[in-house]
């Protein structure tokens, strides 16, 4: 098993933590990674785009003018997308991006990011964040006692004070370990995790 340090909200390292090898510890898939990360992002996208092809467009019915003689080109419609006013090439249409991945192969994309954090020594395990109002400056000072810039802050259960506090840093997301998904992991530098919420995790992923 994988061990990690355990810090305090100070910053200060207070032992070390055993991580499961069951769920930080499999052996990386980088294309169900890139599945998973594609797929959480089509899902967002609403695919309501629309325009107009030549056969939608309003006018166009009578040909412009004659076939030959005129000394223009030969024209059958000015609602043909060379015109002003045309019908648009290849129109897009209103359509659906969603797309779905099998648990087994979410569950292991998920382990594969979680793992990938370790490897890269890019995950921090505190004994407990809780904060007695909401105060962006504390969770700010947690990240610099950290050295940390870019993180994702995993909590075991819903903490208001936490997230609230969070909100307002740009580089930082908070979520609970229900929420957790492949593209945050991946986006975000660092992994910065409760004792509780790993705990969980593995209950969950083992």
């Amino acid at each position: 098993m994988a061990n990690v340090k355990l810090y305090n909200i100070e910053g200060k390292e207070i032992g070390s933590i055993e991580l499961n090898d069951a769920v930080f510890g499999v052996e990386i898939n980088e294309h169900l990674m890139h599945t998973a990360a594609v797929l959480q992002l089509a899902n967002k996208r609403q695919g309501t785009q629309s325009a107009k092809t030549r056969a939608e467009v309003s006018g166009g019915g009578r040909k412009p003018w004659r076939q030959k003689g005129t000394g223009h080109a030969r024209q059958g419609s000015t609602r043909s997308p060379q015109w002003k006013g045309g019908g648009i090439v290849f129109a897009p249409k209103p359509r659906e991006y969603s797309f779905k991945m099998n648990k087994k192969e979410k569950a292991l994309a998920i382990k594969s990011a979680l793992t990938s954090r370790v490897v890269a020594d890019k995950i921090y395990v505190i004994d407990e964040l809780k904060f007695d109002g909401i105060k962006t400056k504390k969770m700010q000072a947690v990240l610099d006692s950290l050295k940390l810039d870019k993180a994702l802050v995993v909590l075991d259960a819903k903490d208001d004070n936490v997230i609230l506090s969070a909100r307002n840093l740009p580089r930082v997301r908070t979520a609970q370990t229900n929420m957790i998904n492949v593209y945050d992991i991946v986006k975000y530098d660092s992994l910065v995790i409760t004792k509780d919420a790993v705990a969980q995790i593995e209950e969950v992923y083992a």
